[in-house]
Order: structure tokens, then C-alpha cells, then sequence
């Protein structure tokens, strides 16, 4: 009788983890950052129940972000280079006649996974960006997406 029931357990564990297997086998994976993309963390603290980090994102030339979003909300200012900026439908977010964010340039990321965005350098100088994160106490910096299925210009 016990060794029945454990024959069974055995194989109701194995078909499991074979449905697992098999069914995630179709899953879109995340996006890895590609070239050189690193950050600095400059400060961290939390307040009025958020995580705050401020931080320095270098983006390499020809480099990019891989696709992620945020837990929350984060707020950015191009120091230097020229960073391309899209989001979910592969349409360049960029306000006014320029098809990248400049030096000086500011850029509001709205928190949560509606909000899928991949950041690109695709020239020779170094981006560099001073960001504020303002994130949900335990949150990850990002959070990775796979690719929206739109193809990027």
C-alpha cells in the first residue's frame, strides 16, 4: 500500500514537472543589456515609505538597456551623449524635433509593467545619466521584459 502511494506521488511529481518544462518552453525570455551599460550608486535612503536611489547610468557606445521597466516611478537627466529612449510599441518617446534625449534633457519613467522601455546609445560617446529612482521598500532598481515584439528602427 505505501509503496503504491509513493509510486504515485513519484509520478504525479514527474508529470508536473514535465508540464512545467513544457509549457514555459514557449515564453518569451528578458532582454540583456548589451556593450557596456553600468551604474554607480551614489546615494540610497527611504522616506515616506519609498526606496530612494540616486545613481549613475553609463551607457557604452552602441550599447543598450535590454528592455525592463520599473517598480516605481524614476526620474532622469541626460548629462552627457545621446540616448535614444523607446517604448512598448518601438516609437521613440522624445518630446520635440530630435529623435533622442540630449544633454540637460530630462525623462519621467512611470512605474510598472504597462511601461516597458529599452534606452540605447547608438553613437561612439558615453552616455551619462543622473537618476533618481523613487521605488516600493524591497524593489529591484529594474525589473527585465521580454522584447515587446515591435522592431526597433
Amino acid at each position: 500500500m505505501r509503496t503504491q502511494r509513493h509510486e504515485r506521488r513519484t509520478a504525479v511529481i514527474a508529470a508536473a514537472a514535465a508540464a512545467l518544462t513544457l509549457g514555459t518552453a514557449g515564453v518569451a525570455q528578458a532582454t540583456p543589456p548589451t556593450g557596456e551599460v553600468s551604474g554607480t550608486i551614489l546615494a540610497e535612503w527611504d522616506a515616506f515609505g519609498k526606496h530612494y536611489v540616486h545613481r549613475l547610468v553609463y551607457l557604452g557606445a552602441d550599447s543598450a538597456t535590454g528592455w525592463h521597466y520599473h517598480d516605481g516611478t524614476l526620474y532622469a537627466r541626460v548629462v552627457q551623449g545621446r540616448l535614444h529612449h523607446f517604448d512598448s510599441d518601438c516609437e521613440e518617446d522624445v518630446p520635440g524635433p530630435r529623435d533622442y534625449y540630449g544633454a540637460g534633457q530630462f525623462i519621467l519613467e512611470p512605474s510598472g509593467p504597462g511601461h516597458v522601455h529599452i534606452g540605447m546609445n547608438k553613437g561612439q560617446e558615453q552616455v551619462i545619466l543622473d537618476v533618481l529612482y523613487a521605488l516600493p521598500i524591497g524593489a529591484p532598481l529594474s525589473q527585465d521584459a521580454p522584447a515587446p515584439g515591435c522592431t526597433l528602427p
